[in-house]
């Protein structure tokens, strides 16, 4: 087999921790494996080399940036394909260019175009693991280093196995997997076996933070087997994310994610007139700002009630924003203490009653529900914060998930 392995900062933070992620490669490859490792910096790096360049500039180009960054992964790549060499595995470390990443020109935020593959096929044509540089390719015009943005090191994983075709990309981090809810919050959460794309991309978005979701949608494009597994317990199978048709017994109910970092945004008593809601997100869109649920309810009056949920890193710019609204609504307000509860599950699509049994176990722990949103394979209720762990629990229960 040919495995795409990433390993986060936390992997790689220290010395030993990257002889450790060594001792992994060793393993797989002593099953006869062929090995391509994925790398971030050593965790903290990237904040550090920021620091540097705030020391000089709060504006610096974005290709300067690129430059700076990069280096990070070069650092990790050549000390690990150092220790591997050192204990008698032919290895080669490859920056972003060597391993053929070609990205757009949007510097500090790029996007990969294409992949030759070419150099790393002759390097496992030759017997070697590849350590490759994670986050990072060139620019497709200028040559110059770019850097990927936030997930970066995944990306270049998922990327480069399905370019390869790689029979798994295998996501270390410091989770061994993905479970139906936050053990901090639910000891009773389960890790799963397998899991879909698209629940992984609703449990991603809503809060779960083990995989991002830009890796997982890719992943899904290119039809990448993605693994997410721990480099400290590294002998513990991880979670398989596959095309749904592969999970045979699919439950109702996979996982139940948290999201406390959400406003709610109410605009009451808005004239109601065609167009307003338009305005309104349109407004909002052009300051980048992401509208995730939306009620509206138009009374006997006339009158216009909406609600809105928006992420709290957003707040202060959807206040600016709101000020050219005022005069279209009685109120507006906010409130930042509540939180998004869901349950998400392909098999809903052919279940009747999930939503009904999510109701029934929050209103039997007197707990309101302000807004209700739904898909195809997801329920998302906003309730009040302090009610959040609450919530979770009782959902997890009712679905009988740590069974």
């Amino acid at each position: 087999m040919l495995k795409v392995l990433k390993f986060g900062g936390t992997s790689v933070g220290t010395l030993d921790r990257i002889q450790n992620v060594a001792d992994i490669i060793k393993t797989i490859k002593d099953d006869g494996h062929d090995v391509i490792a994925v790398v971030s910096a050593m965790s903290g790096q990237t904040n550090k080399l920021l620091e540097y360049a705030e020391h000089f500039s709060k504006s610096a180009m974005p290709n300067e940036i690129d430059m700076l960054l990069s280096s990070g992964e070069r650092v990790t790549s050549a000390l690990l394909s150092i220790a591997l060499n050192e204990q008698g595995y032919k290895s080669t470390s490859m920056s972003g260019r060597e391993a053929g990443i070609i990205t757009n020109n949007d510097h500090t935020k790029a996007r990969i175009e294409s992949i030759n593959t070419d150099n790393m096929k002759n390097a496992i044509s030759d017997g070697k693991v590849i350590i490759v540089a994670g986050f990072q390719g060139i620019s497709q015009h200028t040559s110059r280093v770019s850097t990927l943005g936030r997930g970066g090191s995944d990306l270049t994983a998922v990327a480069i196995a399905g370019a390869i075709k790689a029979d798994v990309c295998e996501i270390y981090t410091d989770v061994d997997g993905i479970y139906t809810t936050d053990p901090r919050i639910e000891p009773k959460a389960k890790k799963l076996d397998k899991i879909s794309y698209d629940e992984m991309l609703e449990l991603a978005s809503l809060g779960a933070k083990v995989l991002q979701n830009r890796s997982v949608e890719m992943a899904k494009k290119l039809n990448v087997n993605l693994v997410s597994r721990s480099s400290f317990t590294p002998e513990v199978e991880g979670t398989l994310i596959t095309k749904e048709e592969n999970i045979m017994e699919k439950p109702v109910v996979s996982g139940i994610a948290l999201d406390k970092n959400q406003v709610r945004v109410g605009m009451y008593g808005v004239t109601d007139r065609p167009g307003i809601a338009s305005l309104i997100f349109t407004a909002l869109a052009d300051s980048n700002i992401n509208v995730d649920m939306i009620v509206q309810t138009v009374g006997v009056d006339g009158k216009t009630d909406l609600d809105f949920t928006i992420p709290t890193t957003d707040w202060e710019i959807c206040k600016e924003v709101m000020k050219q609204f005022e005069n279209d609504a009685e109120n507006i307000d906010y409130n930042e203490a509540i939180s998004k509860v869901s349950i998400v599950g392909v098999g809903m699509k052919s279940h009747t009653g999930v939503a009904s049994k999510a109701f029934t176990a929050l209103a039997k722990e007197n707990i309101n529900i302000r807004i209700i949103s739904t898909s195809e394979i997801k329920i998302s209720m906003i309730i009040e914060e302090k009610y959040s762990e609450l919530a979770v629990r009782s959902l997890h229960d009712a679905y009988n998930l740590d069974k």
